[in-house]
């Protein structure tokens, strides 16, 4: 595909149209990214000994796994806008370097986690229990997650690429493999099918950063194949202070915003601890849950992103304005959506994973209370991804942090303390989303009339 007929695609496509055409694939990809991050928790909960230590365990490594990802994906989402606002302006080397200079941070992004890997996985799991035969396993699981990252890093930077171009069917189809490689690899290693020796979390923990590296490996070859408008010529690899410096102005606090949920689901980790174990194992497995429906609008979200920045480089507004009105429109359709299945279906949900009375009862209260926040959490979402394509980096990362820190930490600690010892009213707990999503759905459309205003009213 040549540059102009990016252009016919990022820039002649009605809009709602081209947010359908590039949304869906990158909807499934997002979904599949869940599919991750809760395979595991399925399996391991029903291992024939410990299950639900296990569960607990993984609950335990999540938070650290989630800020590989924010780092990832941020690098990777300050790549995208920054390559399609380049395409959009018909500067193909500046789009090269971007994708090139994306490629040489995501080099450096893995040589950290590496370290983490293996010098600091102990000491992170050490600070959320005390549960020796907890610590070991999450221990066990997350160090294999950060040696072997170098999948889920290099995957996020490729997806990107390819879904700068208007290419996301691609990565969707190496999200998919990568999914699929890991369903079929987890119950082999877990419980040592077909002569295999059984694992456990370990055999959990390779059987996920096989996928990744699957994925990865096919975005790498879709990119070569694809997308001829980027030249992947090595000289582009070399760093660029002022290319790393626009990809970070865009996707550092992308890079915030996600890492944030890692920070809010430690502090819940400890918070919810106070009450009892099965309040955090609980919580971690509705979460998994949940983000089938939240990645959803993140997958959205990274369509939204690069239409409008597209479009903002074009300076042309009705396609701003649509883009925002169609993205905000098709979020709302998700959310409702995800709100009805989670609260039709949390039982048979909970049921998959061989909880315990107390334990289940409480995930069920979790997803009957918090999935009445999905739809001002993606209206959230979605107004993080307009902010991003506008340049509005500040205002994201205003809209993640009252949403997942100033709002839901305190109010989250506060109730806990009050439901200590009366465990009949410890899903007033759960409140704490709703509360911070309405409060901080309030703050965003401020937001969007202050960057209106100063973008001279796209909003016709």
């Amino acid at each position: 595909m040549d540059n102009s007929e990016t252009k016919n695609i990022m820039g002649t496509v009605p809009v709602p149209k081209l947010m359908l055409k590039m949304g869906i694939p990158m909807i499934l990809s997002m979904i599949l990214q869940a599919v991750y991050n809760i395979v595991d928790s399925a399996f391991v909960s029903n291992m024939p000994s410990n299950g639900e230590s296990a569960l607990n365990a993984l609950t335990l490594s999540f938070p650290f796994q989630m800020l590989m990802v924010a780092i990832s994906i941020g690098t990777g989402v300050g790549a995208n806008a920054l390559l399609s606002k380049s395409l959009g302006e018909g500067n193909k080397v500046k789009a090269s370097k971007t994708a090139g200079n994306a490629i040489f941070c995501a080099i450096i992004i893995f040589i950290i986690f590496l370290m983490f890997g293996i010098f600091g996985v102990p000491l992170y799991i050490s600070t959320q229990t005390s549960n020796t035969l907890i610590f070991k396993m999450a221990d066990d699981y997350l160090r294999i997650c950060c040696v072997i990252s170098f999948g889920i890093v290099f995957f996020s930077i490729y997806e990107k690429l390819l879904q700068a171009t208007g290419h996301s069917l691609y990565s969707t189809i190496a999200q998919i493999s990568g999914a699929i490689t890991n369903i079929i690899l987890d119950p082999i290693l877990i419980y040592g099918l077909i002569g295999l020796p059984e694992m456990g979390v370990k055999g959990a923990a390779y059987a996920t950063v096989i996928g990744q590296c699957v994925s990865f490996l096919l975005a790498f070859l879709f990119h070569i194949k694809v997308n001829k408008d980027i030249s992947n010529s090595l000289k582009y690899i070399s760093p660029s202070a002022k290319i790393i410096k626009q990809i970070y102005a865009i996707g550092l606090p992308a890079i915030i915003a996600q890492a944030l949920m890692s920070v809010m689901t430690y502090g819940l980790n400890i918070i919810l601890g106070t009450i009892s174990e099965a309040m955090v194992t609980a919580y971690g497995l509705y979460y998994k849950i949940q983000q089938f429906i939240l990645f959803a609008a993140f997958g959205l979200r990274d369509a939204i992103t690069p239409i409008i920045s597209f479009s903002h480089g074009m300076k042309n507004k009705s396609r701003i304005y649509d883009g925002i009105r169609f993205g905000l429109l098709y979020t709302l359709i998700i959310m409702l959506a995800g709100t009805a299945v989670v609260e039709i279906f949390a039982v048979p949900f909970s049921e998959i994973f061989g909880l315990s009375g107390n334990t289940q009862s409480l995930c069920i209260s979790a997803m009957r209370v918090i999935s009445i926040s999905f739809i001002f959490a993606g209206a959230n979402i979605a107004f993080q991804g307009i902010f991003q394509a506008l340049n509005g980096g500040i205002e994201s990362l205003i809209v993640s942090v009252c949403r997942q820190i100033i709002f839901v930490l305190p109010v989250a600690w506060l109730f806990a303390q009050a439901v200590k010892g009366n465990p009949n009213l410890s899903w007033i707990v759960w409140t704490a989303f709703l509360i911070a999503e309405i409060l901080s759905a309030v703050i965003s459309i401020l937001l969007l009339i202050r960057i209106n205003k100063k973008l001279k009213s796209f909003l016709v």
